[in-house]
C-alpha cells in the first residue's frame, strides 16, 4: 500500500503541485483569519472552507473553477445558518441533515459544479455539529469563510495557477437516465437511507459525536457510481480510519493541543490528503483521521476514548452505506463498468484521429484535450473495477480478466500519449501509412464496443499487426493496434461471464 502511494505515476508532478498548493492556500486562509482576530472555531471553519474549495472544485476550465468557487458561499451560508438555528432542535436538525445529504448526492447530476456545491453544503452542516455552532457565531463564521475563500482563491487563481495554459480535462459525467434509472437519483435515495441508519445507530453510541457516522456514510458515497465501488470504499474508509487512529495515539494525543506542533501536523496531514487522494482512499482517510485528532486536541477535547469512539462511528457509517447500496435501489457494477470501458475506448479512437489529423497538417486538430479526457475516463474504469481486483475478491477468474483489461487500457493510454507528443512536434511529418493504421484502430474500437466483439465476427478488425514500424508515430499506432487486439479476449469473455456483478 505504501509503494502504491509513493511509486504511483505522477505525470508533470501534478499530485505534488496539487498537494503543495493546498498547504499554501489553506495556511494563508487560516493566517488571514488569525490576523483578523477570529476565534479558533472561526479559523477552523475558514480552513475547512478553503480545503473544500481547493479539493472539490474540479471544473474543466480555470474560469469554470472560479465560478464554482464564487458559488460556494451562496450554497453554504444558508445551510450553515439552518444548521446553527436547528442545533438545539434534534428532530428537525436530523431531518434537515439527511435532506441536505440526499440533495448533495443528487446534485452530482449537474456534473463537477453540482458535485462541489453538494459537498460544500453537506460539510457546512457537518461543521456546525463538529464545532457546536450557535446562531450568535454566524456573523464571524460567514466572515471567516469569505476571507478564507478569497485567500485560497488568490493562491489557486493568482499566485499558483498551474492549470492555466493546460488543456482542459473533461471530467466524465455520471451515467444518465431518467427518474430512478438515473444513477444520481438512486444514489441520493441510498445516501438518505444509509444516513438515516448511521444517524440512528450513531446517536445510540454517542449523543454528542453521532455526526461522525453520518459523515462516514456521506464520504463513502462521494465519487462512487455503483454498489461495488461503494462497498470497497466503505472497507477502505474503515481501514484508513483504524490506521489513522493508531497514528493519532502516537502523534496527536501526546501533543496535548500544543499550537505550533499541532499546526505542523495539520499541514502535513493536509498535504497527505491532497497527495494521496487520487491513488489511495485508505491513505487519504488516514491523513483525514490524524488531522481531525489534532483539531480535537486544539479544541481541548482529545482523549483515547474519543479516538476509539471515532472508529466505532466510522464503522457504523460504513455499514449504513453498505446496507443501503445492497438493499435500496442497487446500481449494478457490471453495467457501470461496461459503460466506462466503452467511453474510454471511443476516446482512444478520438485521440488517434486528432493526432493523425495534426500530423497530416491540420492546424485545428489537437489531441491534448482528448488525452486529458482519456486519463479521467481510465480513472473511472479503475474505480469501477476496484471491487473485482480487490485482494479480498474471491472471483479469481474475473479478477484476472479485470487486471488484464486495466493493463491493456493503460497500454493504450501510453501509446496514445506517445502519439500525441509526436503530433505536437512541428517538425513531425505525415506518413501515408498513418491513415491506414488509424482506420484499423477505428475498426478495432468499433468491434470492441458493439456486438461484434461478443460474437467473434470482428476477427479481421481485431487482428494484431504482424509488421514492425521504424517511424515513431507508426510504432505507437501499431502498439495501440496490438493492445486493442489483445483486449478482445477478456472483453468477449466478460459478455459471457460479466467482469463484475
Amino acid at each position: 500500500m505504501l509503494k502504491r502511494v509513493f511509486v504511483a505515476p505522477d505525470p508533470g508532478r501534478m499530485r505534488l503541485r496539487f498537494a503543495s498548493r493546498a498547504v499554501v492556500g489553506i495556511a494563508l486562509a487560516v493566517a488571514v483569519c488569525g490576523v483578523a482576530g477570529h476565534s479558533l472555531v472561526a479559523a477552523i471553519t475558514g480552513g475547512l472552507a478553503a480545503l473544500l474549495a481547493l479539493f472539490t472544485v474540479g471544473d474543466a476550465t480555470v474560469r469554470g473553477q472560479a465560478v464554482t468557487t464564487a458559488l460556494l458561499p451562496v450554497v453554504g451560508f444558508p445551510v450553515l445558518a439552518l444548521a446553527a438555528v436547528l442545533h438545539d432542535v434534534p428532530v428537525a436538525r436530523d431531518v434537515a441533515f439527511l435532506t441536505v445529504m440526499g440533495v448533495g448526492v443528487y446534485a452530482r447530476r449537474w456534473g463537477p459544479r453540482g458535485h462541489s456545491l453538494g459537498v460544500f453544503a453537506f460539510m457546512m452542516f457537518f461543521a456546525t455539529q463538529f464545532l457546536h455552532t450557535v446562531p450568535g457565531q454566524l456573523p464571524e463564521l460567514f466572515a471567516a469563510v469569505l476571507m478564507s475563500l478569497c485567500a485560497s482563491s488568490a493562491v489557486r487563481f493568482g499566485v499558483w495557477c498551474y492549470e492555466r495554459g493546460r488543456p482542459a480535462a473533461a471530467v466524465p459525467a455520471a451515467p444518465g437516465g431518467r427518474g430512478l434509472a438515473r444513477t444520481t437519483t438512486r444514489q441520493a435515495v441510498q445516501a438518505f437511507a444509509g444516513g438515516a441508519f448511521a444517524l440512528a445507530v450513531g446517536q445510540v453510541l454517542s449523543g454528542e459525536r453521532w455526526y461522525w457516522a453520518v459523515g462516514a456514510t456521506w464520504w463513502v458515497f462521494v465519487n462512487t457510481a455503483s454498489s461495488g465501488e461503494t462497498l470497497v470504499r466503505s472497507f477502505r474508509r474503515v481501514l484508513g480510519t483504524v490506521i489513522g487512529i493508531g497514528v493519532g495515539f502516537v502523534v496527536a494525543v501526546p501533543l496535548h493541543g500544543a499550537p505550533v506542533p499541532s499546526a505542523l501536523i495539520v499541514a502535513v496531514s493536509v498535504f497527505g490528503i491532497f497527495y494521496t487522494a487520487a491513488v489511495s482512499y485508505t491513505w487519504m482517510m488516514l491523513a483525514v483521521t490524524v488531522m481531525a485528532g489534532v483539531l480535537y486536541g486544539l479544541l481541548g477535547v482529545l482523549n483515547p476514548a474519543l479516538l476509539a469512539l471515532r472508529v466505532a462511528e466510522t464503522g457504523v457509517g460504513a455499514l449504513g452505506a453498505a446496507i443501503a447500496v445492497l438493499l435500496v435501489l442497487p446500481v449494478t457494477t457490471h453495467a457501470t463498468t461496461n459503460a466506462w470501458i466503452e467511453r474510454a475506448l471511443r476516446c482512444v479512437h478520438a485521440c488517434t484521429a486528432e493526432a493523425a489529423a495534426r500530423l497530416a497538417g491540420s492546424v485545428t486538430a489537437d489531441p491534448a484535450p482528448r488525452v486529458a479526457e482519456l486519463e479521467q475516463l481510465l480513472g473511472r474504469v479503475r474505480l469501477s473495477l476496484a471491487p473485482l481486483v480487490h485482494p479480498l475478491s474471491p472471483l479469481r477468474g474475473r479478477k484476472e480478466r479485470a487486471r488484464r483489461v486495466l493493463a491493456l487500457l493503460d497500454a493504450c493510454a501510453r501509446e496514445v500519449r506517445g502519439l500525441a507528443s509526436i503530433a505536437a512536434d512541428p517538425e513531425a511529418s505525415h506518413d501515408d501509412r498513418l491513415a491506414a493504421a488509424c482506420w484499423r484502430v477505428e475498426a478495432a474500437v468499433e468491434a470492441l464496443t458493439t456486438s461484434k466483439a461478443a460474437d467473434g465476427r470482428a476477427a479481421d478488425a481485431l487482428a494484431a499487426p504482424q509488421h514492425s514500424a521504424v517511424e515513431p508515430a507508426l510504432a505507437h499506432l501499431h502498439g495501440l493496434e496490438r493492445a486493442l487486439a489483445d483486449l478482445a479476449e477478456p472483453l468477449r469473455s466478460s459478455t459471457r461471464a460479466p467482469l463484475s456483478a
